[in-house]
């Protein structure tokens, strides 16, 4: 019988250290988050997007578009996300019925028929995998390197928001950026959308005007990015 052991960081002390903060984030309501997970469903043309969060034992899936109502969570030694942290690049199965993850048990992936997965680390300022990014469907897709960059970005500012929403739960100061931040982010997300809704239009990802959607939402989240770098800069001035 084959059971895989689970991969764990050479850190891994250090690493669920590092999680906590993320962990009470994500378990609050912040409908921000909640977007920028249809988005990352959207953009890719997926059922299904989640924030995963790798704990100890299991992986949480409390932010997801697309999964089963009440499936929240599964085991660390089920998830393709626990293989994902492992790795500094996008990690990608194109298609899981014929070339299946070796390295975790396949229940949870069988049980929901998943056949595509990519995932990319979320990582912590100071080098913690805590979590991934990841986008699912039930049907075997190719994923160019486009989109594993387009995701790599959005993974980064996924990160980047989690981060400062964890300082500003902590910091009164930082608690009033992220109030002025959001209505600017909210503006970039709706503009996101718009794309993501165009790009469904599209014949397949690799027509012209797809190619040119993704850039554009390449460029919005870099001036998202921009912002969010310029006024954290002027806070620790």
């Amino acid at each position: 019988m084959f059971v895989p052991c689970v991969l764990r960081s050479a850190d891994e002390a250090h690493r669920l250290q590092a999680l906590r903060p993320y962990q009470l984030v994500t378990s609050l309501s912040e409908p921000l988050f909640d977007e920028l997970v249809r988005l990352s469903a959207a953009l890719f043309s997926v059922p299904i997007a989640i924030i995963a969060l790798v704990e100890e034992s299991t992986v949480q899936f409390r932010l997801n578009v697309g999964l089963p109502a009440g499936t929240q969570q599964e085991q660390r030694a089920e998830s393709l996300c626990s293989i994902a942290i492992t790795q500094e690049h996008t990690t990608v199965f194109e298609n899981l019925q014929t070339n299946p993850c070796t390295l975790a048990q396949p229940g949870f992936v069988q049980q929901l028929n998943l056949q595509f997965y990519a995932g990319h680390p979320l990582i912590t300022p100071t080098g913690y995998p805590i979590g991934v990014l990841c986008v699912i469907d039930h049907q075997p897709r190719p994923f160019a390197a486009e989109e594993q960059q387009l995701l790599s970005r959005l993974a980064d500012l996924t990160m980047r928001m989690l981060d400062l929403r964890v300082q500003a739960l902590a910091e009164p100061l930082l608690s009033s950026l992220w109030d002025q931040l959001y209505n600017q982010i909210e503006d970039s997300v709706t503009r996101i959308g718009t794309l993501a809704s165009l790009l469904q239009w599209e014949e397949s990802a690799e027509t012209d005007g797809a190619r040119a959607y993704r850039q554009s939402v390449r460029e919005e989240i870099s001036r998202v990015l921009d912002a969010m770098q310029a006024q954290l800069l002027a806070v620790a001035c």
